[in-house]
Order: C-alpha cells, then structure tokens, then sequence
C-alpha cells in the first residue's frame, strides 16, 4: 500500500525544473503528481512517475540529487470537509502528517491525496482500520 516518490534537489534558477522534465521525457517517463516546495537558494521537486527506478537512474545521470521515498496514496471524497475527514481520522490515531499534496482523479468522484507520515505503517493500520482507502502503488503509477 505503498507509493514510491523520488524527491529532486534543484538549484532555484531557471532552466532546471525544465531540465527535470525535459530528462523525464526522453527517457518516456510520465508524471502522475509533483510538488514542488522552494527556498531563495534551492527547492525540493517531488514526483510520483509511472517509472520510479528509471526515472532516478536518469536524473542522476544528469547530475541531479535525487533520493526515493515511500509515501501513502488515500482516495479523499473530492468535496467539502472530505479531506477534514481523513485529517481527523489521522489526529485521533495520532499520526503525524509530515506533508502532503493532492490531484484529483477525473475518472471519479474522488480526489487522491500524497501523504508523507513520520511512522507509515502505523499510519496505514488507522486509515484501513477507519474505512479509508489507501492506493496501491501500480494504480497511482497507472493513471
């Protein structure tokens, strides 16, 4: 239940984050979701791609800093207080949520939100024991 994100460590200039993309791309590597979080000096590009190790092999190649991560992927009804609702099941199971990002899935009635938690198996146990719907990895990298 597990996702797979690889995090890029760019210079904040222009030209890189096209850089990224552009090594992603040769390389036939799709992205399904990003943020993209920044200082004066550098910024952290997270990506979920539907070619994990491909896509790392790459961007090292190029120069690039870049680590992977596991994150967990959670169906979130895509209307109001629909994410209060999972953030609610997580403060009551005490989860910390480290940070998190979101896109929402236009074959559905649903959004999908990216979170990163500090203990994840435990994290994934409150979801799944509340009823809430954690992603497999291969229906995220599929979409």
């Amino acid at each position: 239940m597990k996702v797979e994100q690889i995090s890029i460590f760019i210079e904040n200039k222009s030209g890189r984050l096209a850089e990224v993309t552009r090594a992603l791309g040769e390389v036939g590597v799709s992205i399904r979701a990003l943020s993209l979080a920044d200082t004066s000096d550098f910024g952290i590009l997270r990506l979920i791609v539907d070619k994990t190790d491909l896509a790392k092999t790459t961007l090292k190649e190029k120069g690039f800093t870049v680590s992977k991560t596991d994150v967990v992927a959670v169906e979130v009804p895509d209307r109001p207080l629909g994410l209060y609702g999972i953030l609610q099941v997580l403060d009551k199971g005490e989860v910390n949520v480290e940070y998190m990002y979101a896109f929402v899935e236009r074959c559905g009635e649903n959004a999908v939100i990216i979170f990163r938690f500090d203990e994840i198996e435990n994290a994934i146990r409150v979801l799944t024991e509340n009823g809430i719907q954690v992603l497999e990895g291969e229906r995220i990298y599929n979409m």
